[in-house]
């Protein structure tokens, strides 16, 4: 109880019943480690790399989580989280939007359907010749449908945007950074289609992880 393990290598660690509580593991590599049962309550764990982590029935009432963020929950139903870590390396060409080269998450995956711009109150698109209205529509769709799924943007790691013109690409990227700070952005991918359904200008999906 109370232990500092800072900067340590626990990789496939099988840490199952462990009283941790109030522990610092900041900056620790936890990678793939069986915690299942385990008290991690007010235990630090800033940094550290929880991928692939088992937290069966894990105790993390009011644990500090690698992104600073405190949990709040109730360890005898708890489960499993969703863990996220930004990927950036310079030996890779850098970002040149808001989105990154690599997420690295676990979790629950939630797939969404490429949206496009119907407004579903009149169940028709909206605004035919306006890039930057149909992706403010397309992107309350996507968010509709993550809070339906008990998520939000935070939890997407990953999207898909297509274009019916390229040259609309900065008006769509100017709502779309509205929803998605560069530092923490999913990665991206951006292609020109000859065509999308209701011949739209943009449709958007995503992945995101609970």
């Amino acid at each position: 109880m109370g232990a500092n393990i800072e900067d340590c290598n626990l990789t496939a660690s099988c840490l199952q019943f462990a009283n941790l509580e109030v522990a610092s593991l900041q900056r620790t590599n936890l990678i793939s480690a069986n915690l299942d049962g385990a008290n991690l309550k007010k235990v630090d764990l800033t940094q550290a790399n929880i991928y692939g982590v088992s937290f069966n029935k894990t105790n993390l009432t009011d644990a500090i989580m690698p992104d600073g963020q405190i949990n709040i929950t109730n360890p005898s139903t708890y489960q499993s989280f969703m863990t996220r870590q930004v990927i950036r390396t310079d030996k890779a060409p850098a970002p040149v939007g808001p989105y990154n080269q690599a997420i690295v998450a676990s979790g629950q995956m939630i797939f969404v359907a490429g949206q496009i711009a119907i407004d579903p109150r009149l169940g028709d698109v909206l605004y035919k010749d306006d890039v930057t209205k149909q992706t403010e529509q397309v992107m309350a769709n996507l968010e509709a449908i993550l809070t339906a799924a008990g998520a939000t943007f935070e939890n997407v790691v990953k999207t898909g945007v297509f274009l019916k013109d390229m040259n609309d690409f900065a008006a769509m990227n100017a709502i779309y950074a509205k929803y998605f700070p560069s530092e923490s952005a999913p990665a991206r991918a951006c292609v020109e289609v000859s065509r999308l359904p209701k011949d739209v200008l943009v449709e958007i999906e995503c992945i995101a992880v609970i």
